[in-house]
């Protein structure tokens, strides 16, 4: 008995110890329509009820707030002192810095056709995919240079997210995460539910979802992370994140596990 009594303790300790609330308004939490958390424990929130994109620390004190008059999607926070943004009905691609303070824009509407989305390779390259002409765009915005272009007679028009890395174009779906070669040959593909975003960390790519977020190994989709019936989950390189009844949850990145 009293060993059962020990386990269970345990038990209740591991579980406390794995997860930490943290101290966020749960009408900010509910409206929230995307999540963002940088290395630096700051957490964003996007709404798209007014396109505002807000940056608070880990306190949920607000730091900083963006608010732009039409929908634009954020690429990621990875650095949060130069943070892309990628607007399909302005056509637009600009850059926020640590106060979310505007510090470039360049305008896609003179030099291309329809720019369905973009990925931002560094502080000088960005890949475009323009739907007009089927094209993969390779644009150095510094210099104002096409680097490269690349065909693929695919539809882009449910394409969510996208990633380049290593020669290799990720394509996310709703339900599906398609791989392709410069040479627009697929060569993989993995079925998946609700994809939101991708993210790379090094060599490695990870695919979020609604619930789950999942890495690329070993051509196959390995789930790292799981929170049934949550809102969103993120992650940064310490920690997964997740808004769950209008609370949001830190698990730290010590080991693959899932949240009932």
């Amino acid at each position: 008995m009293l060993k059962v009594f020990k386990i269970l303790i345990l038990f209740l300790f591991c579980s406390l110890s794995a997860q930490k609330i943290l101290p966020f308004d749960t009408l900010r939490l509910a409206t929230a329509k995307d999540l963002f958390a940088d290395d630096y424990g700051n957490i964003y929130l996007y709404k798209n009820q007014d396109f505002s994109f807000t940056k608070y620390d880990s306190l949920g004190n607000q730091k900083a707030k963006l608010m732009l008059t039409l929908p634009f999607r954020i690429q990621s926070v990875q650095n949060p002192l130069n943070i892309p943004s990628f607007s399909e009905n302005a056509q637009e691609l600009k850059f926020f810095d640590q106060n979310l303070n505007q510090i470039q824009t360049i305008n896609f509407r003179q030099k291309f056709g329809f720019i369905k989305t973009a990925y931002v390779e560094d502080l000088q390259q960005v890949w475009l995919l323009d739907e007009s002409t089927k094209r993969l765009i390779q644009y150095n915005f510094r210099d104002d240079r096409i680097i490269n272009t690349f065909s693929f007679n695919l539809n882009f028009e449910n394409i969510i997210d996208l990633l380049i890395f290593e020669k290799k174009v990720y394509f996310l779906h709703d339900d599906h995460l398609s791989v392709y070669n410069f040479k627009s040959e697929k060569t993989a593909d993995f079925a998946l539910e609700n994809g939101r975003k991708l993210r790379r960390e090094n060599d490695r790519i990870f695919i979020i979802s609604k619930t789950a977020i999942h890495k690329i190994e070993e051509h196959a989709l390995k789930t790292v992370f799981k929170a049934d019936n949550s809102q969103i989950v993120d992650k940064n390189s310490a920690s997964y994140f997740v808004i769950k009844g209008n609370k949001l949850y830190l698990y730290p990145l010590e080991k693959d596990f899932g949240i009932k």
